[in-house]
């Protein structure tokens, strides 16, 4: 059983990517058409009598421009049958066409791809990445600040212990605790709480 751009012959792909490629050539002649329907509303008679010969002139020129573009449309027609036997890169080669003339002979840029308006996927996930990163960064950065905190605080506390056991295990030279020492040390302690 064979069917054209099956999944099985192997071809899936190609078809698809060919039929993505036509469906964005059809759109580009619509594009195109609309442009040419624009630009024949722009020349009426209601002119000012005085500007009139302007207007004429400018229509002649996109008249002449146009007769051009059809001349390569033809050609492209041409194209069109020998790309029928080349697949898929006779396509690509007419889209290329096709975005040419459009470049050239149209009074204004037609933008083909909605990309200042829609961001792709890999936009979007490039920028969740980025918050992901900036936010995993600041927890990093307050996490090493209240590391910083205890480990200060935990030295402070082991000094003044020390401080304290330096003063209470001091020993007169007989060996006996040293009395005065530790009233004095509860003294300064009563005194600092009051």
């Amino acid at each position: 059983r064979s069917v054209v751009g099956s999944v099985q012959e192997g071809r899936g792909f190609a078809f698809r990517r060919k039929q993505k490629i036509e469906r964005q050539y059809r759109k580009l002649l619509k594009k195109q058409r609309q442009v040419h329907s624009q630009q024949d509303d722009q020349f009426t008679d209601t002119y000012p009598e005085h500007l009139k010969h302007l207007y004429l002139a400018e229509e002649e020129k996109l008249k002449k421009r146009r007769r051009t573009a059809d001349d390569s449309v033809s050609s492209k027609e041409k194209l069109n049958k020998a790309a029928d036997g080349c697949g898929v890169y006779g396509y690509v080669c007419l889209m290329i066409i096709s975005l040419s003339r459009i470049c050239t002979f149209s009074s204004r840029p037609v933008v083909t791809q909605e990309k200042f308006k829609n961001k792709t996927s890999n936009q979007k996930a490039e920028e969740e990445y980025e918050k992901i990163k900036a936010e995993r960064a600041r927890k990093k950065e307050e996490a090493e600040k209240r590391k910083q905190q205890r480990e200060e605080a935990q030295r402070l506390y082991k000094r003044k212990k020390m401080e304290a056991y330096k003063i209470l295990s001091k020993k007169t030279k007989k060996g006996q605790p040293n009395l005065n020492l530790q009233v004095e040390f509860l003294l300064q302690k009563i005194q600092q709480n009051t």
